[in-house]
């Protein structure tokens, strides 16, 4: 296992980071396009109601899978850590935990939704006539929620290992699915929202046993053994402490998307909930190459931090930087040169085509700057310091965008909901760059 990692400490930092960080994109993208089809598809055969419900819908089943995606992140910077110290026998402890973490919880909390369907989707917003086929969506994307928590377990763990490429099929694989299977229920059997939420759950399903056969293969050094599925509550305290931050963002992500939906259903009913939808869906897409490079990032600062390679790790983080921030600023200029056309890959509405460019150009304003933030809080994850994650990672969601969405309509209407996007991205780089600065000087000079 070494011999597939010690790349990490010795290769040119841009090439290392390159690696990694494509395959991520690429990852990304393709599972972005996905939701993006999806969301087209939904749209346009079936009507702006269902846009809104898969808005509803789709955070809940996400919150439920950030379970996993929080251990598989904690436990892969505990695994890089390992193995930069050449700690292997700890790594497969830790991935045992982290696959019995992942299925316990993942499957409790399925269960628990289940029974408490109309309640939680009143919870997250599902107002007047978005219930019925936000309940007929829930009912079934449900039970693909455990394989997706595990491969987003399994993805983090795989690139940690320096295996980017099969994290990438992981992505791609049950996005190909989706799409094929979406005009196969939809269009083609006409089964509407339920065939909308079946291709979605298959689509789910084919990630996690793909996920499944990559840890059984030859491919991997890292194996599933079951000897190591008993949990270790030194090694839980850890994961637990990292991974939480993961969790606790998706947790924050989803109460913001409660108040979302509210408030726009309060300022501009149904429709704007529909916008949203529309924006959140290019936020995924237009992004993916900056999330790209900071997944890239993660596994390379990792294994120098463990391996006190401090002049290394310093490196990372401004080649991160660099590459990010001029990715980002080509995508803020497309954005504001093309969001009519943007829009129009959604949907025939003529309300959603006249209202939605402009919340579209207000929401991406602070692009630019958005890689500082994200390579901040990406590095105190990588070199365990779960307090400092924490806090910055919570930054733009919980300490800014949620009061802001709260107070700015009261003074603007829905457009205070797009402003609040751009001015929380830009107090969060702030806070995020001191505090970056600030351990640089400190820790890593």
């Amino acid at each position: 296992m070494n011999k597939t990692t010690s790349k990490f400490g010795t290769e040119k930092i841009s090439k290392l980071l390159l690696q990694q960080a494509i395959p991520a994109s690429i990852g990304i993208l393709v599972m972005s396009l996905n939701m993006i089809v999806d969301t087209i598809f939904v749209g346009k055969w079936i009507g702006v109601l269902a846009i809104a419900a898969i808005t509803v819908v789709l955070p809940i089943a996400f919150f439920i899978s950030s379970i996993g995606m929080g251990i598989g992140v904690g436990g892969s910077s505990i695994i890089s850590r390992a193995l930069g110290k050449k700690q292997s026998s700890k790594a497969f402890e830790v991935f045992g935990n982290q696959i019995s973490l992942t299925l316990g919880l993942s499957f409790l909390f399925v269960f628990g939704s289940t029974f408490f369907c109309l309640p939680i989707l009143q919870l997250f917003g599902a107002n007047g006539n978005i219930i019925e086929p936000a309940t007929e969506y829930f009912h079934v994307i449900i039970w693909g929620v455990p394989f997706l928590a595990f491969a987003m377990m399994g993805n983090p763990v795989i690139r940690a290992v320096g295996k980017p490429n099969y994290a990438m099929f992981t992505l791609i694989f049950p996005a190909i699915s989706n799409i094929i299977l979406d005009i196969l229920f939809i269009k083609i059997m006409n089964l509407g929202m339920f065939g909308a939420g079946l291709a979605t759950s298959i689509s789910y399903g084919v990630s996690g046993l793909f996920i499944l056969w990559f840890f059984l293969s030859k491919n991997s050094e890292l194996k599933i053994i079951p000897k190591y599925f008993i949990i270790n509550f030194s090694i839980l305290k850890e994961i637990v402490s990292l991974g939480g931050i993961t969790v606790i963002r998706q947790g924050v992500i989803s109460i913001l998307v409660v108040i979302l939906n509210y408030t726009l259903y309060k300022y501009g009913g149904e429709i704007s909930i529909a916008i949203y939808g529309i924006i959140n869906r290019v936020m995924m897409f237009a992004l993916f190459p900056v999330l790209g490079v900071t997944q890239g990032f993660l596994p390379i600062a990792g294994y120098n931090y463990g391996a006190n390679n401090s002049m290394r790790v310093r490196e990372t983080i401004k080649t991160s930087i660099w590459f990010g921030t001029a990715i980002a600023t080509l995508i803020f200029v497309l954005i504001m040169l093309f969001p009519n056309q943007l829009v129009n890959l959604f949907t025939n509405d003529k309300e959603l085509l006249l209202l939605t460019p402009n919340a579209l150009i207000i929401a991406f304003l602070a692009t630019p700057v958005i890689t500082i933030q994200l390579i901040g809080s990406a590095y105190f994850q990588a070199a365990g310091k779960a307090t400092p994650a924490l806090l910055l990672t919570l930054l733009k969601q919980g300490f800014f965008l949620i009061p802001l969405v709260y107070i700015l309509p009261e003074f603007f209407g829905v457009n205070g909901v797009w402003m609040s996007f751009p001015i929380a991205d830009i107090l969060s780089t702030v806070v995020t760059y001191w505090f970056l600065k600030k351990e640089i000087k400190i820790n890593l000079n």
